[in-house]
């Protein structure tokens, strides 16, 4: 990106995770400025680039934050409004806290007063440094978090032990998806694929359970380098086998698992991924594709959360013609209701359909076999 500063052009590399393009107007900004002007400036999308205190930029930041969540929400006249209301703000939201930016030297230190050392958090999420770059304040402050979430990981009551995500990766911070793989009974103990495994839990979770051989796919390398750091750590490497591949790995086997991405709506940045799959790609390719790869005999679990439903986004029926379609029958079903806290947010805006929603385990078999 490109600024003036003492009158002078200067210009740096652009970093932003989700693709957004560098901002076309820039101005340097300190401690001076007020929480108004900025958040003016930021709303008409002017990104200022910070050059005062690091911890007065977290304080601004936050002072913005508050200033976008008083504006009035739209009211929503039907539950897919309310989620196109909701998508809508969390982009601008996004967008306005983005326009303020602090410099990394080539090296990923901070030129800034009292600001920590991310160099190593930069470099597990964006690899060697290579030039003095600029990002936006709010990405970078993701980057520390996702550091922390690595080095202490996240537990898991289904292993007794932790997962370590990776920045970009989806943390296994909802446990019931996992607590119905944990519990579902096995039809078979020799093999299984685990299609889309990003942090490797599940895998984890079939090894643990004494599947003596599960193939984890992962078409996202930073998601692959995760899953079998996971699997190294949990010492279970002899068992589970990362491969790179878009859904199936070669063969057939007789337990397929997959918790593909649960919203059928586009994502905005990378790590949103894990949640929208646009126009329900994965799912499709997973139904489609798992007959032809499941053992006689074989099961294929399929991991969903009905909230598409509540929110208008999917029918049941869509979901149950899809099945049929895939030539595939039911065999059974597991359900579980949330645990998280947003379930229980009556101040959600999607609140209704969050309350509501059940995460089922579908097991599925081929029409025939």
């Amino acid at each position: 990106m490109s600024w003036t500063e003492a009158d002078e052009p200067r210009s740096a590399r652009w970093r932003a995770e989700s693709g957004a393009p560098a901002p076309k107007r820039a101005m340097v900004a300190d401690d001076r400025i007020t929480a108004d002007a900025a958040y003016r400036l930021a709303s008409e999308g002017t990104a200022l680039l910070w050059r005062g205190d690091f911890q007065n930029a977290r304080q601004l930041l936050q002072a913005i934050a508050r200033r976008i969540d008083r504006k009035p929400r739209k009211a929503a006249a039907s539950p897919i409004e309310a989620f196109n209301f909701y998508r809508q703000v969390q982009s601008q939201r996004a967008r306005t806290l983005g326009m303020l930016l602090v410099p990394l030297e080539a090296d990923y230190s901070i030129p800034l007063r009292r600001a920590p050392n991310v160099k190593e958090a930069c470099t597990e999420a964006y690899g060697a440094g290579e030039a003095p770059s600029v990002v936006s304040l709010r990405e970078l402050l993701g980057v520390i978090g996702a550091h922390e979430w690595r080095k202490n990981g996240v537990e898991v009551p289904a292993l007794g032990d932790r997962i370590h995500p990776h920045y970009g990766v989806f943390s296994p911070v909802r446990g019931e998806y996992v607590g119905l793989v944990a519990e579902a009974p096995l039809p078979s103990s020799k093999l299984a694929f685990d299609i889309g495994t990003g942090t490797g839990v599940l895998a984890a979770v079939l090894a643990k359970r004494g599947v003596k051989h599960v193939i984890a796919t992962e078409r996202d390398p930073r998601a692959l380098a995760c899953a079998r750091q996971n699997i190294a750590r949990l010492g279970l490497a002899g068992r589970v086998e990362g491969v790179e591949a878009d859904l199936f790995p070669e063969g057939r086997a007789p337990l397929i698992v997959c918790n593909p991405p649960w919203l059928p709506a586009r994502a905005n940045s990378p790590i949103e991924r894990a949640v929208y799959d646009p126009e329900s790609r994965m799912l499709l390719g997973f139904l489609n594709g798992l007959a032809a790869h499941l053992e006689p005999g074989g099961e294929g679990w399929l991991i969903l959360s009905d909230l598409a439903e509540h929110l208008g986004l999917r029918s049941r029926e869509a979901l149950l013609a899809a099945l049929d379609a895939a030539g595939l029958n039911i065999v059974g079903r597991m359900d579980a209701k949330p645990t998280h806290p947003r379930a229980a947010d009556a101040a959600d805006p999607l609140h209704a359909a969050r309350a509501a929603e059940v995460t089922s385990l579908w097991r599925l078999a081929a029409r025939n076999l």
